[in-house]
């Protein structure tokens, strides 16, 4: 037999699950198809165009993982192999740099700005983990007629982390028996997690099963599991502990609306959402981290090797044109997150208190835009030592007349985003207050 192949988009019914990290979602899905769309940071499967040995497996293994996964193939191949347990991915998350996924049109302009800053870690050669721009490839899950969701998984492009079960996913590669890859695999879903979080999921879990090294963990996800001094931070660790720290500050204008939720506004949202709005925690991280970073995986990786690094080392690895790259750097957090803080208070003051309940400027695509604004402003306002809140609000108020819950804004899509983005753009612009070029 040869492997299956499948046409996308590929739908599979799928059940929900409420847990308090995030709603997750559990689909069954063949090995074969997994072996196409999943990936982690060190190993992923290509094909070969052998029907008798379909996959290759590309990447960094240590001799103890590889006799693992030649164990695991062996077992693959006895006639009653089972797997009761989970994988758990991460959808949408990015291979090529460490953020997760974005819409087309958003993805467009982050690589358009990408290459206008000559960030060297950025090419402008295609890459192969994407599919033409237009297209948007982010999982997702639709409520069908029947009244069931369904998982959806748009193309074959490789954008589903593995946080636990590589090795019994990869051991498909090293299976004799070909028809096994038509074996389902039960799949525990997160959308739009974190890369700090998916090493939190998988630390827990294995420690609570068996011994896991913590060098093991450091080398699968760039993070230790122990706390780590702040100097070993990477830039999403750094996001991801002042998003928490934005989540429950009692200054913060956020504080009890972020969420461990998908990035997009439609039914994954609304089932999770408590608060009069919420926004999910990738936002508000990835927010964060372009501020200091444009390229979080290839940061990790320079942190840990060859040897571990402390972030004011890493300025030397590459060059990056992130507005708080400095501030990162050189331990400066407070300044980042007061910086953002108080940028996000004159947000509140002009736009989030006196919205209406369907303005769009309280949904993902206004704070998006909001924080696409805040990158454009943040490098004068480190260099001029300015980031009071009265200065925000100063820049700002010239936008506080724009009904975002007009029709003109009424779009969840990337474009909805840009729509925004653009409209404040032009009211700062008439005023002369300034966004830097």
């Amino acid at each position: 037999m040869t492997a299956p192949t499948f046409t996308f988009p590929h739908r599979v019914k799928a059940l929900h699950v409420r847990q308090e990290l995030a709603d997750c979602w559990v689909a069954a899905l063949p090995a074969a198809l997994l072996l196409d769309v999943c990936f982690t940071d060190r190993l992923r499967a290509e094909h070969t165009g052998d029907p008798t040995s379909p996959y290759l497996l590309d990447g960094i293994q240590r001799e103890f993982q590889e006799k693992r996964l030649r164990e695991i193939g062996a077992y693959i191949d006895r006639d009653d192999t089972a797997f009761p347990n989970s994988i758990i991915l991460a959808a949408n998350a990015r291979p090529s740099d460490g953020f997760s996924e974005d819409e087309p049109e958003d993805q467009a302009a982050e690589d358009a700005a990408a290459l206008a800053d000559g960030d060297p870690a950025v090419d402008d050669a295609p890459d192969p983990d994407h599919a033409p721009a237009e297209v948007d490839r982010r999982w997702r899950v639709e409520l069908g007629e029947d009244g069931c969701y369904e998982l959806v998984i748009p193309t074959a492009d490789k954008l589903a982390a593995i946080v636990d079960g590589q090795h019994r996913l990869f051991g498909f590669a090293k299976a004799k028996v070909v028809d096994r890859l038509s074996m389902e695999m039960i799949c525990a879903i997160y959308f739009d997690l974190p890369k700090p979080f998916q090493a939190q999921v998988f630390a827990t879990i294995n420690s609570n099963q068996k011994p896991v090294g913590k060098s093991l963990t450091y080398e699968m996800f760039g993070y230790n599991i122990d706390d780590e001094e702040p100097a070993f931070w990477s830039p999403d660790k750094l996001a991801v502990f002042l998003t928490r720290r934005l989540g429950s500050d009692t200054d913060s204008p956020l504080r009890g609306h972020i969420s461990i939720a998908p990035k997009k506004d439609d039914e994954l949202t609304e089932l999770t959402s408590e608060a009069e709005w919420k926004v999910s925690t990738a936002v508000i991280v990835e927010g964060i981290a372009r501020l200091i970073t444009s390229n979080p995986k290839s940061d990790s990786n320079n942190l840990q090797t060859p040897t571990r690094l402390t972030r004011s080392e890493l300025g030397v690895k590459r060059k990056d044109r992130s507005p708080l790259r400095e501030a990162y750097l050189s331990g400066q957090d407070v300044v980042i997150y007061t910086m953002v803080l108080n940028y996000l208070k004159a947000c509140d003051e002009l736009f989030w208190k006196v919205a209406p309940l369907d303005s769009f400027i309280r949904k993902t695509v206004g704070v998006q835009a909001l924080l696409d604004i805040l990158r454009r402003l943040a490098l004068e306002a480190y260099r001029s030592k300015v980031i009071s809140v009265a200065h925000f609000h100063q820049i700002l108020e010239p936008a506080r007349n724009l009904d975002f819950s007009a029709d003109r804004f009424r779009n969840a899509s990337g474009s909805g985003r840009s729509i925004i983005r653009r409209a404040i753009e032009a009211e700062l612009a008439r005023a002369d207050l300034g966004l830097p070029s």
